[in-house]
């Protein structure tokens, strides 16, 4: 890989791409791995991969850093429970109404975390656009405290109280970033984090209750990133193109993945974006991908590219990719990406 892949791409971001293409493998799924290691006669680990396809980008995400003595996972929603057995079951919150049916729970505290590992990880890779900052997904979590219906209930019933918890969660990554991006300087231009509150055809709420229970705290976080210079890079899969204004207005520089089949988020639809956004992702990972023969992914490649100008990152519409996901389709995606 060329030693200006960081140069690259944080021009791209900086809405000054020039025809040098750039690309992001995304993250193979840890079962994809040894099945393209084996086809390409490569060690079995993703760096390898990455090395093998001249990626240009790295995602080194900052929660490892935390630490917790005790094991305590950082967000626990069935803390006291006798676990969860599905995605939207309730959770530790269900039936809080009050703030003082939150204090029950052991709240992460900033004094456990410990980024040492994270920027050796980051200066291993500082000719590379190092994607970066804590994941956040603190839509995710208040979802799972609540259990999703009556997270989306309790915004009617009870909004304090959704508005207390998410501030709580927030509270914690707002100050673990400010240490983390206080401590990497430099090294690292992107702030990436990631919240998916889109489905295949729509927002999974309203744009007003995203304004009200969301946006504000995406601009808390953007506001760290920003205080130390770094562009926000947000994902968010599924149907998001109704609040997207939204998001410029916030701060946001770049959107990912880009899921092209989901309502409203094919390259067509965002080029109105081009001028205000960078791009991460746009090559269909839903069924283009696993059923495409590769000449097929490289003429996908350069007609998203052709639509949506330089500031494109060329990715997979979602980062997890899986085994069904052909190796010689991932390659013909970054040979064209390079073009």
């Amino acid at each position: 890989m060329n030693a200006d892949s960081r140069a690259k791409v944080f021009a791209k971001f900086d809405l000054k791409g020039d025809k040098r293409g750039a690309m992001w493998t995304g993250h193979p799924n840890e079962r994809t791995v040894p099945v393209y290691a084996e086809k390409w006669g490569i060690e079995a680990t993703r760096e390898a991969i990455y090395d093998f396809l001249g990626d240009d980008c790295r995602w080194i995400w900052a929660d490892t850093g935390y630490r917790h003595p005790g094991g305590i996972a950082l967000f626990d929603p069935s803390y006291g429970m006798d676990g969860r057995k599905t995605l939207s079951a309730e959770g530790c919150f269900a039936n809080a109404e009050t703030t003082r049916d939150l204090e029950k729970y052991p709240w992460p505290d900033t004094a456990y975390c410990d980024f040492s590992e994270v920027y050796k990880k980051i200066d291993e890779n500082r000719d590379k656009a190092v994607f970066t900052g804590m994941w956040c997904p603190f839509y995710h979590q208040v979802a799972d405290f609540f259990g999703m219906e009556n997270y989306f209930m309790k915004m009617y019933d009870n909004p304090k109280i959704v508005l207390a918890v998410t501030e709580r969660i927030v509270d914690f990554y707002v100050e673990a970033n400010d240490i983390f991006f206080s401590g990497l300087g430099n090294r690292g231009d992107i702030m990436f984090f990631g919240n998916d509150f889109g489905s295949q055809n729509d927002l999974l709420m309203s744009p007003d209750d995203f304004r009200k229970f969301v946006l504000p705290s995406f601009k808390r976080l953007i506001a760290v990133g920003k205080k130390y210079d770094k562009k926000i890079l947000l994902h968010s899969c599924g149907s998001i193109y109704r609040i997207i204004p939204d998001l410029i207005d916030a701060g946001v520089d770049a959107l990912h993945p880009i899921q092209a089949k989901a309502k409203g988020m094919d390259a067509s639809s965002l080029a109105q974006y081009k001028d205000h956004l960078a791009f991460v992702g746009g090559i269909d990972a839903q069924s283009f991908f696993v059923t495409a023969t590769p000449e097929m992914i490289k003429d996908e490649v350069r007609r998203v590219r052709e639509i949506l100008g330089p500031n494109l990152i060329v990715s997979p519409s979602h980062e997890e990719i899986l085994p069904n996901v052909p190796a010689e389709n991932i390659l013909a995606m970054a040979e064209a990406a390079k073009e």
